[in-house]
């Protein structure tokens, strides 16, 4: 086989939900229609690479410096939904069912994986959190990680005097958001509960 058709191939492998053989035969249907998918696709690549970046203000991923949701003056400002990454954000946005502003932390603690709070976007939420905000809703994994992550986010917001809640149990143990469906989802933002049970 061809080394760039390898090289392809081992690229598209990396990719969440493929594996070797996936990706050979994506690369394949991409070339077997080269004109209508493989080249508009590379080109949809490229803009989406240069022009790209995260918001200055939340973290979510958009063209410009602060993205469309932040600058949306119809949300809710006073309150601020916290996910681990831009995909949990994006399955909060494609539920419908919230309408403030969100914080992407960049990942949860994690001591093996060797990420602390220094290695997470948790200054810039306190910053935010401590300007008229009343509510900052904890929307992160029911992991352990996302537990510590939670405790520790709690602990650092509990001297703004501003209420700390998290979503309702209804996510499961070791789920994540981006696979639950929207209506597990609405309904864990709606049953959301404080956290140290204030």
């Amino acid at each position: 086989m061809d080394s760039q058709l390898d090289n392809l191939i081992r690229r598209m492998a990396r990719l969440p939900g493929l594996g070797p053989r996936s990706a050979r035969r994506a690369v394949l249907h991409l070339l077997q229609n080269r004109d209508r998918l493989m080249l508009p696709l590379a080109e949809d690549l490229g803009q989406v690479a240069r022009g790209i970046r995260g918001c200055a203000d939340c973290g979510n991923l958009d063209t410009g410096d602060v993205c469309r949701l932040c600058r949306d003056t119809q949300r809710d400002r006073r309150t601020i939904c916290v996910v681990e990454d831009v995909g949990d954000l994006w399955a909060m946005e494609r539920a419908a069912v919230y309408r403030g502003l969100y914080h992407v932390l960049g990942g949860t603690l994690s001591a093996i994986d060797g990420r602390g709070p220094a290695e997470l976007n948790i200054d810039r939420l306190v910053t935010r959190a401590g300007d008229d905000v009343g509510e900052v809703i904890l929307a992160l994994p029911a992991t352990v990680e996302g537990q510590t992550t939670a405790h520790y986010l709690h602990e650092k917001l509990a001297p703004l005097s501003i209420e700390v809640t998290r979503l309702a149990h209804g996510v499961p143990v070791g789920g994540e958001l981006d696979f639950l469906d929207d209506g597990t989802l609405a309904q864990a933002l709606k049953a959301r509960g404080r956290i140290g049970g204030q």
